[in-house]
Order: structure tokens, then sequence, then C-alpha cells
């Protein structure tokens, strides 16, 4: 149950699933890679608003286990934009006191792997907010794995348990999360995490959210009471 809250809710995590890139890009430029590289600079807006907004973690859906289903030309593009941002920005986000951390299986190339692997050394003391970029990452996988690592410990099954073996385990579970594109359906993201995660499905594609749009969904959320079942 949802009720107005009179005491504005605090926002510790967002978690947002960039849906749309490649339509936009079909529409506007008719090529799906133009939609990823637009949606690059959305990031970047989102991270920073994020931080004025001193929420102090951003948990971002870049690549799913699924999404290695897509043609090889635009897996590649993908993989060499995140290079390029990674490069590019490293210095920045350490600038800005920002930890990255990736959630999901590091299987990609030599290359890559080590990009993030520093880049996450590099940023692993920074306090201002924590982005995770959830990268080959999938839900149903996590839980499995999860219980295979209970099962291999001989642990109990229990709730608490369970969250230690997660890859978000010291992470809070987010308080929004945000679908672009229309579409309502959360694509095997957090699936566990976000049991009682208020959503919202946003119709622009993700190149065409903006900060007005961000800074709408937190005021609505600051104004709902989270009852978590109670009264």
């Amino acid at each position: 149950m949802i009720v107005l809250n009179s005491h504005k809710t605090k926002i510790n995590h967002v978690a947002i699933i960039m849906d749309g890139n490649g339509r936009w890009g079909i529409k506007r430029k008719n090529s799906r890679n133009a939609g990823h590289k637009a949606g690059l600079s959305v990031v970047e807006l989102v991270i920073d608003e994020s931080i004025k907004q001193k929420i102090k973690y951003l948990t971002l859906y870049a690549f799913s286990t699924e999404n290695w289903n897509r043609p090889q030309k635009e897996i590649k593009y993908l993989f060499s934009l995140l290079e390029s941002f990674l490069n590019k920005q490293s210095n920045e986000l350490h600038k800005k006191n920002i930890k990255l951390k990736v959630i999901g299986k590091k299987n990609f190339s030599t290359k890559l792997n080590t990009l993030l692997n520093n880049v996450e050394k590099k940023t692993s003391s920074n306090k201002t907010i924590q982005v995770n970029l959830a990268l080959n990452y999938g839900s149903k996988s996590e839980l499995l794995n999860a219980f295979r690592k209970l099962n291999k410990k001989k642990y109990k099954i229990t709730e608490n348990n369970l969250i230690k073996c997660l890859q978000t385990k010291n992470i809070p579970d987010p308080d929004i999360l945000i679908r672009t594109g229309n579409t309502k359906r959360l694509s095997n993201f957090l699936l566990w995490q976000i049991a009682y995660t208020e959503i919202f499905f946003e119709k622009k594609l993700w190149p065409d959210f903006n900060k007005t749009d961000y800074i709408k969904i937190i005021k609505i959320f600051k104004n709902i009471k989270r009852t978590f079942g109670n009264v």
C-alpha cells in the first residue's frame, strides 16, 4: 500500500533499466548504434543529478545476459563505447569521488576486463556515490549462483545467508527502479532486490530522458510513505 508522506522519504539507491537506445537510434539516425552513443550523455546527466540529490547508490543495467543474442556488430560497438567512456572518464569519476562497481560476470575481452578492474581499483575508496554497472548480469543467474554457494558451504538457506551470497551483498536494496522505453517488464534485473522497490515506467526512450524527468520521479517518491506491508 502507498500513501502520501508528510515527511520526505530518503533515497539511498536508484536502479535504472536504460531501455530504448536502439529504437531511438533507428528513429533518429537509422542506426541502433547512434542511440547507444546518445544514451551515454544521459548516463552522465543522471550520475551528476544523483550526486546533487545525495543519492549514495546508482545501479545501471548496461548489458544483460540475454543481450548476447544481439547482432555481433552491435555487441562489439557497445563494448567499444564502454571502453572509450572508461578511458576518457575514469579520471573524472575519481575526481568527483565516484566509486565504480561492476555486478555481473566479467568474461569480456582481456582488454575490457583489465580496464574495468583498473577503474574499480582506482575508485574503490571513493565515497560520494557508488555507481554499479550491471554488465553481463542476469538476476536468475545471480540467484542460482547464490544457492550453489549456500549448498557448497553447507549453509542453512535463510534470507540473510542468501543476501550474503548475492553480488549486491553490501549494497542496500533499491528505493526506486526506473525503466525507460515505454516497456513494463523487469527483464531479469535485480528480481530479489526489488521486492519493495517503487517502480516507475517512463514512456520516453533513454536518450530522451532528461534531468526534469528524473527530478519529477524523485519528488514523487519523496512524498510516498513506504509501509512495507505494515500500516
